[in-house]
This record gives C-alpha cells, structure tokens and sequence, in this order.
C-alpha cells in the first residue's frame, strides 16, 4: 500500500515512499507523511542544545548530524605614505561654506497554478548553507588540547624564521580571556540572559577566536583546515559558556532585532538558532492528543534581487533534495522535520525568528547574518524547482511595530548605489577627497547647515619637527613580516605575533601596537601596517537628537575592525588646560576602563611611550565627532610605526560587531580626581551603565 502525497485521505499503515510528491497543490491541503510506530512513540524527537544527545550527535552540531571530527574535546590597497611631521599635509583642506573641492553645493509573465503572485517588492531565498567569511575554511577538527607548533617557516626569499612559535595551552588561554570577565557569572546549564550576557559571551567568544586564528595564521598549511570560528565556540559550549540553551517561541532575551553575526555559531551560542548548518531550527509541542514540531526560527541565505526595497516578505524554500549539492542527483523535498514544522507553524500561527544572510561588503566571499525579527507564515504550497522537483515554499510576513533591520540594509545598499539619495544629506564628503572614502555630512534633525570651522586633516600635525639622534632602521622583510621571525623588529615589539589576524583585524588590545614604519623594506600591502591604508567603512557625520554631531558608519564593522585614526595637532599640557572646555581634545594620559571591563592582552591599562595630547578643535578628522559613551562599542590603541617612538598615533577599533547606522562611541577616559569637578559635562549616552556624567 501506499500513500501519495496530494490526496485528502489519512495515510494507511504499511510503507511510505516519503520521496513521491505528485500533485502542486498548497500544502495545506496536504498530510503529513511519516511511519506509524507500534509503540505509539511520537515520531519527532527534538533534543536541546545542551544535551542529551543520542549516538552519533554531539553538542557541536546540534539537530545536523554528527561530526566528521567526532566530539570535540575540551581544549581550546593603498600605497605606504611615510609620516612626517616637519611638513603641513598636503591634503588637509579647509571647511568654510561646506561646500566640495569645487564649489558644488551637495546633492539635492504567467505564474504557475497554484502559486501565489510574488510580489515585486519580496525576496526569494534558499535554505542557508554553510558559509561565513575569510577566516575559515570548509572543514575543522578540534582534537587535543594544545595548537602545535610548525616547522619554522620560509619566504620566497629565503627569510628564515629563527624561531618558531611556542605550544599553545588553549586552556590556559581560555582561562586568562576569562579572568579578564571576573564581573561575568555564567551559569554552565545556559540558563536565559540579559544583553549583558550576551554581549560578553560574543566578546569572549571573539577574543578566544582571534586569538586561535593569529596562531594558525602563523603556521605552514596542514590536513587539518582552519575552522577558529568552530574552535572557539566548541571550547566555549563544552564549559557552559552560553546563554538561552532552552528553545523558545518568540524574542530571545538579551538579543535585539538588528543585531549582526559573522558565524553561524554565534547564533547558537547566544540561543537564536540553534543548528550550525540546517536552516530550519524546530522544536515539539505537545498537545492534548499528540505532538508536533513547530518553527522557531530560519536563517535565510538572502540576496540583493530586484533591488527589493521592501523586506518584510520573504520567499522561504524548504530543505532536503539535495538541491545545493551538486555531486548528488536533486530529488523532491519531502514533508518531514523542518518543512512539516514550518507548514504547523502556518496552521498554529507562532511567530518565527528570521534570521537573514547578507553579502559582508568587506569581503568578496563573507556573509553576514542579520537578526531581522518575528514574522509569521502566511502561505505555503509546492513547485517545481530549477532542478526539475518539487519544491516547498513558505510566504512568511514580518511582524509590524519592530525596528527597521534588513530594510535598512537595503537602503543604505540603494544609497550607495546612487539609486536613492540620503535623506538629509549637507555634504557628500566634508572631507573634500582627503580620505580614501567620502564622508557624508547628515542633517535629518533640524535645520543646522553643519558644525563649526574646522580644516580637515585625515592625520596627526606637530607644532615643529621631531627629531631623534638614534638611526633609523626598519624591518627587511620584502615579502612581508610573519609571525616568529626574530629578525623582524616589528614582530618582536608585538612579542613574536603579528597584532592582527589575516582577516584584518585587531586581535585584542594591547598596551602598544608595533607597526612596520616608514624605513621597513616590506610592501604597503603587509599585514603589519593595517592602520596604513585610510578608511575602510563608510562613515557619515550625523546631527543627534541631544548631544550634537555624531558619527556613524553605512557598513557594517566588526569586531576589531579597524575604523579610523584621531587626526589633529599635537599640544602640550599646558594647552590643554588651557581649552579644558574644548570637547575636541583627546588626552592618552587619562584613566581608562581596566583589562576588567574590556578584554584585553594583559591586565595592563593601554599606555604610549609620552603623554600624547591631541587637539582636533581646528585641525581634525573625523574622529573628531566621536561622541562619548559609558557602554562604548569602540576603543582606542595605540599605533607606533617603526622604531621611532614619536611616530605615535591613535587608532580606533570597533569593541563589539557593530551594525550600520549605530553610533560610534568610545569612553573618553577619567581625569584625576581633584579636576573632576571643573571639567564635569551631563552625559547623555543612554546606557544603562551610564555614570551620568563625562569629563
């Protein structure tokens, strides 16, 4: 006997074909098909993150399957411009009636039967494979507990590594990333959070994945691929740290509509979805008579089709047939697991967290996952796919009242794109081609046509030159500075590691960053002059509310991002007691949070060779615009390029993933105590941890 999907009648005891699907029909109309089972056992089991798990699954791959690596263990472009204080910079240009360079003012078929009509504004999306950015690689294997050592490593030209890199005890490592949260508790049953448990677990996670990546970028190639993003999240889940591990319907505490991740396992660790590969995560109800899997929440591979400017439809195509593989043949998609529980989600009306995947514009392969919100499945029926077989699709509509996300995206995309102009817009770059990027000058407010008179300079201006009786020297390396090389100056002023991972990105803050300078022989493309190259994001100046003009990025930046340098002039201290009133001064002899408060290298506060002062109030960037915050999503480090101790500048790197459109803040630091009083301005940041005032 036999039971054909399509017909009205229950299913018959006896085997099922689950892979024939004959009549396009919607899929209300259709049963579910799955063997009958003697003991009257329900047929969906859905196991919590957290474990048990049945043979042949691990805490690792939740609902996908097991592991090929078994259970994991418990371990762990732009030209080099030398900086020279003795002449002006060329590019610095004054802003007078904020206008451009020139004078410009700124910018002013049938369908098939029974499938519903897309609309044009509706984005069709495939189940999400597996593919988040640069620093990873298709497979991973997290056995032993120590990252071994390599055979020292050759350039093309022959540069010996004279010393090779120290084993590294990951627990050990993962315990002194832990220490540095000592305010943390964290439950090991992953009990709900607060934003403030999440936010410290993506930082954790973070900072132990960075770590992981820097000693893996500097080793020789290996059978076994690089995977830091598994790495890090399996060693953190193995000790209970993670939050939200119970599966809910609904809003996950301490997670906001917008927020961004850059790995699958983020999501799991922070309780928003659970599998790292499937793109359906299900769990069973249970009710008076039976059980059913219901939807929680899908991670949509996403596109920019059609320019939608309208992202509150999606277009959701189930999983299973093999669609995507392309060394097995596609079959029909079958009614079972996650498609059933989408399709009782739609009889049930839940709501499902929608979770969308978005081209990173960082990177030519990267994906970013956008938290997007609730939505609601609306319809569903069966088609024929590009592969000939049926396929399920499910309407879902977004939930109203929440936060723009993934619309937003989309605007800033058609910004960019010159298809629609910014609202608000004074000037398309008050930089005036000073920057590598242009820099937008926004006004949505009020009618302030922009902040007062200052010259852009996209770097730092002594009063007079600097110079030095000790030679200067600079590292040979012509192919560029590697990890180990104990001939390399650079290097070993960073302690034997490159101080940013292959991504691009600060590995943790440290108390001096040692970059290559202007007398290094290695190319501006080196790994070791990150902070070299101008801007890499989009900012834009933007009016506030309450507290002036603020600065904000149209990209998105993640965590240890590189965003910008603090351009101005170099003063003394007696000129900055001077302009105490000055809001543009930035004073490195300041008291900071501790290692505590924000991971960090060592428990050393950041530090620079001399008391660097800089004052942006005539001559700046746009860091200038900076505003403070109590709960910052930046902070500072300093940068020496070469072994010059006066080539000091201070850069900006993002804290936390930040998404576009956030404001950029960092913490201006504490005077002492006795000047509190005198330099003492409301704060108006908003954070919950707000100390209700700044200096």
């Amino acid at each position: 006997m036999e039971q054909t999907l399509g017909q009205d009648s229950p299913p018959t005891s006896g085997p099922v074909d689950k892979s024939r699907v004959l009549d396009i029909k919607p899929l209300r109309s259709l049963s579910p098909v799955f063997p009958s089972s003697s003991n009257g056992a329900a047929p969906f089991v859905c196991f919590p993150p957290s474990g048990p798990f049945p043979s042949g699954f691990a805490p690792f791959y939740p609902f996908s399957g097991s592991s090929d690596s078994g259970n994991p263990q418990t371990p762990f472009s732009m030209p080099n411009q030398p900086f020279g204080f003795a002449t002006p910079i060329s590019t610095a240009v004054p802003i007078n009636s904020y206008r451009t360079a020139n004078g410009d003012a700124g910018p002013s078929g049938k369908r098939p039967r029974g499938r519903p009509r897309l609309q044009r504004n509706t984005v069709v999306a495939e189940e999400d494979g597996f593919s988040d950015e640069q620093e990873q690689s298709t497979q991973y294997s997290s056995r032993g507990r120590k990252i071994k050592s390599m055979t020292p490593k050759r350039t093309k030209r022959g540069q010996d590594m004279n010393s090779t890199l120290p084993d590294v005890d990951t627990d050990a490592m993962v315990n002194n990333i832990l220490e540095s949260f000592q305010h943390m508790k964290f439950d090991a049953s992953g009990a709900d959070g607060d934003r403030d448990t999440v936010e410290n677990i993506l930082m954790i996670n973070n900072l132990l994945r960075r770590k992981i990546a820097l000693i893996e970028d500097s080793k020789e190639a290996t059978s076994i691929t690089k995977r830091p993003d598994l790495k890090a999240a399996a060693i953190l889940m193995s000790k209970g740290i993670r939050t939200n591990a119970r599966k809910r319907i609904g809003a996950v505490p301490g997670v906001e509509i917008g927020d961004i991740f850059y790995f699958r396992m983020e999501l799991c660790l922070v309780g928003l979805h659970a599998p790292s590969m499937a793109g359906i995560d299900y769990m069973v109800l249970k009710t008076s008579q039976n059980e059913e899997p219901v939807a929680v929440s899908i991670v949509s591979s996403g596109g920019y089709e059609d320019n939608v400017e309208d992202g509150d439809v999606l277009i959701y195509s189930g999983q299973g047939g093999n669609l995507n593989l392309k060394d097995k043949e596609a079959t029909d998609q079958k009614l079972v697991r996650g498609n059933l529980a989408l399709e009782k989600s739609l009889h049930r009306g839940n709501e499902v967290r929608v979770i969308r995947g978005v081209k990173d514009p960082a990177s030519l392969t990267g994906k970013i996952y956008v938290y997007d919100g609730l939505y609601k499945v609306q319809e569903s029926w069966v088609e024929k796919g590009k592969a000939g077989c049926n396929v399920f699709r499910f309407k879902l509509i977004r939930v109203p009242g929440q936060p723009e996300a993934f619309t937003l995206w989309k605007s800033i995309q058609q910004w960019t794109d010159g298809i629609t102009p910014r609202v608000g817009i004074i000037l398309p770059d008050l930089t005036s081609g000073a920057e590598n990027l242009p820099v937008s000058l926004v006004n949505d407010v009020d009618d302030e046509k922009g902040p007062a008179y200052f010259t852009y300079s996209p770097t730092l201006k002594f009063p007079k030159p600097v110079t030095s009786v000790e030679p200067s020297a600079g590292c040979t390396c012509h192919d560029g500075c590697v990890s180990g090389n104990s001939n390399c100056h650079c290097i070993q002023g960073n302690g034997g590691y490159l101080p940013y991972t292959s991504g691009g990105v600060l590995v943790s803050q440290r108390p001096l960053v040692h970059e290559c300078g202007p007398s290094c022989q290695c190319s501006s493309t080196c790994k070791n002059r990150l902070s070299q190259g101008g801007l890499k994001v989009r900012l834009e100046v933007f009016k506030t509310k309450n507290k002036g003009w603020g600065l904000r990025s149209w990209d998105p930046i993640r965590v240890g991002g590189y965003i910008c340098e603090y351009a101005g002039e170099v003063v003394d201290i007696s000129r900055a007691e001077d302009e105490n009133n000055n809001r543009y001064i930035f004073d490195a002899t300041r008291t900071f949070q501790s290692a505590g408060d924000l991971p960090g290298e060592s428990n050393e506060a950041p530090k620079v060779p001399f008391p660097l002062i800089i004052s942006a109030k005539d001559v700046g960037n746009v860091a200038r615009f900076m505003n403070h915050g109590c709960s910052p999503n930046v902070q500072w480090q300093a940068v020496l390029r070469g072994n010059k101790e006066y080539d000091l500048h201070i850069m900006f790197f993002a804290l936390k993933n930040i998404p576009p459109m956030t404001e950029l803040t960092y913490d201006y630091g504490m005077v002492p105590p006795d000047k509190v009083e005198q330099r003492k301005k409301k704060c108006l940041c908003g954070s919950p941890k707000c100390r209700g005032y700044f200096c």
